[in-house]
Formats: C-alpha cells, structure tokens, sequence
C-alpha cells in the first residue's frame, strides 16, 4: 500500500513538473489567452482614473426574453462560465459574463479602493450599456458576496439571485486576526504554479485532480511569469482586504427577490485557515451547515446541497449544478 501510495505521488510529481514546463507566461490583461465568446469593452471613468472592463455578451438564436449575468470568484475569471453559457443559452437565456476591474480582461489599476459597491455600480454600468433592465444574477464564490450586494443595491433590476457556494457566509472578523494589504501582497508575491495547484487540489478538489482543472491553475500560474506580476499581486492582495472587512453575512435578510443556493456541501473554504489554530480552524467553512443557514436568514429562498461535491459545481459536477439552476431560471 505504501509503494503504490509512492508510486502515485512520484507520477502526480513527474505530471506536474511536465506542466510547469509548458507553463505561458500571460499578458496582465491576458490579451494572449482567448475566452470562449468575444469579449467586449466599456470605459469607465472612476476614483479619478480611466479603466476598461471586459464583459461577454452571449446572445441565443432561440432568445426567450430573459437574460441571466454570471459573477465570477477571486482566483477566477469570465471564461470558467463556458459550459454554463453553452447550456444556458441552449434554453435561449442571453448571458453576461463581466471580469471585474483587477480580473481577467480587465485593467488592473495600480490605485483603486475596491469596495463591493464600487464593483456592483461598475458591472450596473455594464447592463446599462447593453440597455438591460432586468436580469437574473448568479454569482460563485466572491462573487456570491458581489451578487448579494448587487442585489441590495439594485433591487429593481434584479429578478432573481442564484448563490453557487459564495464566501461571505460567515464573518471571519470574528475568529481571524487582522492582516494589513502589505501581508497579503507579499503572500500574492510568494505564489507559483505549485503552491496554486496545491490550494485548489485541497481546497477545492478534495485531493482529486482532473485534466480539465489544469486550466485554471495556469491562468493564475502564467502571471507570476510576467515581470509585471506585482500589478495583479496588488490588486489580489486589495481584493482580499475587501472580502476581509466588508462582509455581507449580516444583510441576508433584506434581499427580497426569489433566491437560490447551490451549495456544494463538502466545501470548507474559509478566507485565513493558515493564520488560526486547529480548533478554530475546524469551526470555519463549514458550508454543509453554512447553507442551511443561510436559507433561513432570506426570506423564502431555496436551497439545493449538492454532496460530497466542494466548492467549485459547475465545474466538478456540472450536471448536478445546471439542472437546479435551469429549473429554477424557468419557474415563475
């Protein structure tokens, strides 16, 4: 048993190494790597700066009326929507898919103060320059914290919201101790491609690795090859003090229109785990009870717990995560 355990860890070592050697070094703004759909442009003018934000706006042959925008999370980036735009606008929904100002395609300014409003009146920017008045939002993992805040923020524009694993369900003020931006930039300055792999391997994939994940390792991996890897680092590390002080835990009651979770409930993701101790830590993340919870504090909401499935559904277990969605996307 001990041989074959050595054996597999031999061969994931050799497959890793394999990768990190083909490894792309990406454009800041990833103008060398292509998304699935064209990818669109609005300027803003903002905290005294010009930016551009990309967006894509997917739109079906068989249109049914509505349209459905997709928020991504913070490691991530529009073009893991891929497969959920394909079957979403198999059902004839339009799809929108922004990257957030610090994201993907996005500019990654070298000042900016991130706040959730400030992202949620950038993206509302997005849905006025296409001339949308109403939409359905989903939102995963961070993006569940900016889709609650859009929510509470635009309550007229937005007519239903869908949760997939979002972070934020939990205060971690409460049990973490403080980290300055500069402790969190000089950790975005220490990654690499296996340290990326490692917390996605564990935090997301429960230890299971598929070829079709590698993708998402290199899209973080290929910046820390670019000399100007410390633009995207600062911006992570704003980011993260983002999610740190602005929860939104403690406004779940004032979101009014039709809600869903999809809740993988193997997910333990948790922001600062390494910077507790054991006992706190196995307090936190705790996403097979956080979802129940959650349902009770919005009123009428939904709640479909996937199992033993973590914090990635559409990506892990697309088939269990797109039913529920469609399903609930069809009902009045």
């Amino acid at each position: 048993m001990k041989l074959q355990l050595a054996i597999s860890l031999f061969l994931i070592s050799l497959f890793s190494f394999a990768q990190q050697a083909q490894l792309k070094q990406l454009d800041i703004n990833l103008k060398n790597y292509n998304y699935p759909y064209p990818v669109h442009f609005i300027n803003l003018s903002v905290q005294q700066q010009k930016m551009q934000m990309g967006y894509m706006d997917v739109k079906p042959e068989n249109y049914n009326g509505k349209t459905i925008m997709l928020l991504h999370g913070k490691n991530f980036n529009g073009a893991y929507w891929k497969t959920t735009i394909a079957a979403l606008t198999k059902q004839g929904f339009r799809v929108v898919v922004p990257d957030q100002i610090g994201f993907g395609k996005s500019d990654k300014p070298l000042r900016f103060q991130y706040s959730f409003q400030q992202l949620a009146e950038n993206t509302k920017r997005v849905l006025d320059t296409l001339g949308i008045q109403k939409t359905a939002v989903l939102g995963h993992s961070m993006g569940g914290m900016l889709a609650t805040r859009f929510a509470l923020m635009y309550p007229e524009t937005v007519e239903k919201l869908i949760l997939e694993n979002p972070i934020g369900l939990e205060d971690w003020k409460l049990k973490v101790p403080y980290k300055s931006v500069d402790w969190w930039y000089e950790s975005e300055m220490n990654q690499n491609y296996d340290k990326i792999k490692k917390y996605q391997l564990e935090s997301y994939y429960d230890g299971k690795w598929k070829p079709e994940y590698d993708e998402w390792v290199n899209l973080l991996a290929g910046w820390t090859l670019n000399p100007d890897f410390k633009r995207y680092a600062w911006n992570a590390a704003l980011t993260y003090d983002m999610i740190f002080n602005q929860p939104v835990v403690y406004e779940f009651q004032n979101i009014k229109c039709p809600t869903l979770l999809i809740i993988g409930t193997r997910d333990k993701t948790a922001l600062g785990k390494p910077l507790v101790s054991e006992s706190v830590r196995k307090t936190m993340g705790l996403y097979e009870n956080l979802g129940k919870e959650t349902q009770q504090k919005i009123s009428g909401s939904k709640l479909v717990e996937i199992p033993n499935i973590g914090h990635m559904p559409h990506i892990e277990s697309f088939d269990l995560f797109i039913k529920p969605l469609i399903d609930f996307l069809g009902n009045k």
